[in-house]
């Protein structure tokens, strides 16, 4: 489930720095000289993100924080680095730093719950999910309560999954993470027909990522669909040439589903 720090985790973090110069969680209500730099580089540093550039995105941060040693996003955006590099220490200290310096940083919290999620740590993830979706000022709640399905999948629970990826579709019925949470139920219910319709919902809402198309060869290959099978597993080597679903796929590894970190 590495995908949501490069991919999700990452629109959401743009979108919220494309608001400047309105204040966003996380950070303090007046826009002093100190705070609006810090927030530029924090921008440009989420934008070198984007591009893996991650020495880069480092040193914007350092800057960010020169400037403002209290500025909550960008040790978040600091983590999610680190969470690339697989530096799981210092991810972990700077998701604690930001939600320590904000307590109310829902994305921070979201965040950190798909952290301790990737490291098996089920009730503490939950926990910073609930801290995200029960927020009132938090502006995508169904990413905390789809993130936290695919927690849930990843923990072996399916009836869980399948009520915390209902629940966030109820708000937004094309949310990307809740719909892949809830085809990968459906299949591994045994009904690949339901999966299916789910992903073509989400190909209808979004880029299909290395775990969407995965799970789209291994729904059209349990229907039979040699044709859509193969259209799948051609996309997933083509731009997901290093993912761990392409080794899989590789491997003829069909029982794994993609909760696993690479």
């Amino acid at each position: 489930m590495k995908q949501f720090f490069s991919f999700f985790a990452l629109l959401s973090l743009l979108a919220a720095c494309a608001q400047s110069p309105a204040p966003q969680q996380g950070e303090a209500p007046a826009q002093s000289g100190e705070v609006y730099r810090a927030r530029i580089h924090t921008e440009l540093a989420a934008q070198y993100y984007a591009r893996r550039q991650y020495s880069i995105a480092l040193q914007e941060l350092r800057e960010a924080l020169r400037s403002d040693p209290s500025y909550a996003p960008a040790y978040n955006m600091q983590a999610l680095v680190h969470v690339e590099l697989r530096e799981d220490r210092e991810a972990e200290e700077f998701f604690r730093r930001a939600i320590e310096l904000a307590p109310q940083y829902a994305e921070a919290h979201n965040n950190y719950g798909y952290f301790l999620c990737q490291h098996k740590r089920y009730e503490a993830a939950l926990a910073e999910f609930e801290q995200a979706w029960k927020n009132l000022l938090y502006a995508t709640p169904e990413k905390a309560l789809a993130n936290a399905g695919q927690c849930m999948l990843s923990k072996g629970d399916a009836g869980a999954a399948e009520d915390y990826a209902r629940r966030a579709l109820v708000r937004a019925p094309d949310q990307p993470a809740a719909l892949l949470a809830l085809a990968e139920v459906r299949l591994q219910q045994g009904d690949a027909q339901a999966a299916r319709q789910s992903l073509r919902q989400l190909e209808k809402a979004s880029q299909l990522d290395a775990a969407a198309l995965w799970l789209g060869v291994r729904i059209e290959r349990l229907l039979g669909n040699r044709m859509a099978e193969g259209d799948y597993g051609a996309r997933l080597r083509r731009h997901y040439p290093d993912a761990v679903q392409t080794r899989w796929l590789l491997n003829g590894q069909y029982h794994n589903w993609g909760g696993g970190r690479d």
